[in-house]
């Protein structure tokens, strides 16, 4: 059992153990011992969200990978997917994102990929784990005043952006307006200039929701979240928040929105009519053009447990597949890479697109600003709003039930929770699904419910929920 990596790297509270100076310098030490077992002299590119303390960590994190050895570079603030991206086409050992995605602004994270983009796997993750808690034993972390993190080079996020770029050449966004919520965070970096290079000459950009009146049939980005100040990244904002780009949709009567996460790994939607459009409904687009193009490989789509049956129904319409992976992306990505797969993703918003770049550039990881730009450039070739084309998706009722916890305890090990669980199971008998688990990410258990009935659904939701918070719950403070 792994004690420091979950689904997505180390993460935290910035200060706190394990993101504490000490155990972030042995981080670069353990990653830097493990990246010269292949190679004398290894190279790491380093990228970061917002977070104010984004940039002591980088430091410290620098100053343990060159004590173990290896070389840093930095390409500053930039999104996760850039990083993946930067570490497999420009010759890096790994790449080194400081970020924890959409939490708050007090957390942090280290997320790791390896010289093919891939996120580590998990015996390489215990590997390096085992000799952290070594390092711990002995090891001083240098007093961080003295320390600064390497200097940014510009162009990584320029290379990024032409990846982007050429992802869809035909792709024109005149005569839209598009709301993109850039969450205060590493999107907030790239999405302008990206965005904005699409939108045809006589095109504008606005941000805080204030359109800047644009010409007719020219393209209008309207952005919005995209003023970082070190504590703002994720806050009422962002994918996480989806509701608040869906009603400045409405408010501006826009054509659609998009809202990324703090790192911009995952991106969701808004239609014309302000409805909330998750990863589900972009997989099935995806799939079923991808299918009309015979680029779907196998005729086969990874999803997740938590993904709903509707998207299986709707799939199976279009002689697709679904398989599901465990939560967590990088799972998708095991079974994607086990069956050859090439479009996989999680309901959160997670797409990855494995087929063939324009560009031939391969993509190891998931990318909300690729799945913004993919899904734009579906839309366009189809000639219809995103609401049509997505008409046939019909969800099963779905609650998720978040309860904090105090620890991880295996819930089968539980008997009122186990007992809780068997009984919803047995009274859907068929007709929905029960799915339960504890967040890789943070100290929460997720008890996700799907049923025809709503009320079965949320009362069975509630039953296991509470469940939970007798034997496992945080106590409320008063």
């Amino acid at each position: 059992m792994r004690k420091l990596f979950g689904t997505d790297g180390i993460r935290a509270v910035a200060g706190e153990a394990p993101l504490d100076p000490k155990t972030i310098y042995a981080i670069g030490l353990a990653l830097a011992h493990s990246l010269r077992r292949a190679t004398p002299t290894p190279s790491v590119v380093l990228g970061m969200d917002t977070r104010e303390s984004s940039d002591w960590i980088a430091a410290m994190l620098s100053a343990g990978l060159r004590e173990g050895g290896a070389e840093v570079a930095s390409a500053g603030v930039i999104t996760t997917p850039a990083i993946a991206f930067l570490a497999h086409t420009h010759g890096f050992a790994a790449g080194v994102v400081i970020s924890a995605s959409h939490n708050p602004w007090q957390d942090n994270g280290i997320k790791i990929f390896g010289a093919d983009g891939y996120k580590l796997a998990d015996e390489i993750e215990l590997a390096i784990e085992e000799e952290i808690f070594r390092q711990l034993e002995t090891v001083a972390a240098p007093d961080a005043a003295l320390l600064q993190a390497p200097p940014v080079n510009p162009s990584y996020r320029a290379d990024y952006i032409q990846l982007l770029r050429d992802a869809v050449p035909g792709l024109s966004l005149a005569g839209q307006r598009i709301v993109v919520d850039c969450a205060n965070g590493a999107a907030s970096a790239i999405a302008s200039e990206i965005f904005t290079s699409l939108r045809g000459a006589s095109g504008s950009e606005s941000s805080d929701s204030k359109p800047s009146g644009s010409e007719a049939g020219a393209g209008e980005i309207i952005l919005t979240h995209a003023s970082p100040d070190g504590r703002n990244i994720n806050q009422n904002c962002g994918a996480l928040h989806a509701e608040v780009v869906a009603a400045e949709v409405v408010r501006n009567k826009a054509d659609l929105g998009i809202t990324f996460d703090g790192d911009a790994d995952r991106a969701l939607f808004a239609d014309a009519s302000g409805n909330v459009v998750n990863g589900d409904a972009v997989m099935l687009l995806a799939a079923r053009d991808l299918h009309a193009r015979g680029q779907l490989a196998n005729d086969t789509v990874v999803a997740t447990t938590m993904s709903n049956m509707g998207l299986e129904a709707a799939l199976g319409r279009s002689g697709i597949r679904m398989l599901r992976a465990p939560v967590g992306d990088k799972y998708v990505l095991e079974e994607m890479r086990r069956t050859g797969a090439v479009l996989g993703g999680e309901q959160s918003g997670h797409i990855l697109f494995f087929g063939p770049m324009p560009s031939g550039v391969k993509v190891t990881t998931g990318d909300g600003l690729l799945t913004a730009l993919i899904l734009l450039d579906i839309l366009q070739r189809a000639g219809k709003p995103l609401a049509e084309l997505k008409a046939d998706l019909k969800v099963f009722p779905q609650v998720i039930v978040n309860v904090r916890v105090r620890e991880k305890k295996p819930l089968d090990q539980i008997p009122s929770v186990a007992s809780a669980i068997r009984a919803a199971e047995d009274a859907l008998d068929g007709n929905g699904r029960v799915v339960i688990r504890y967040s890789g990410t943070e100290a929460l258990a997720r008890v996700m419910i799907e049923a025809e009935s709503e009320g079965a659904m949320r009362y069975h939701a509630d039953a296991i929920a509470d469940a939970i918070r007798a034997e496992l719950g945080v106590p409320v403070q008063g």
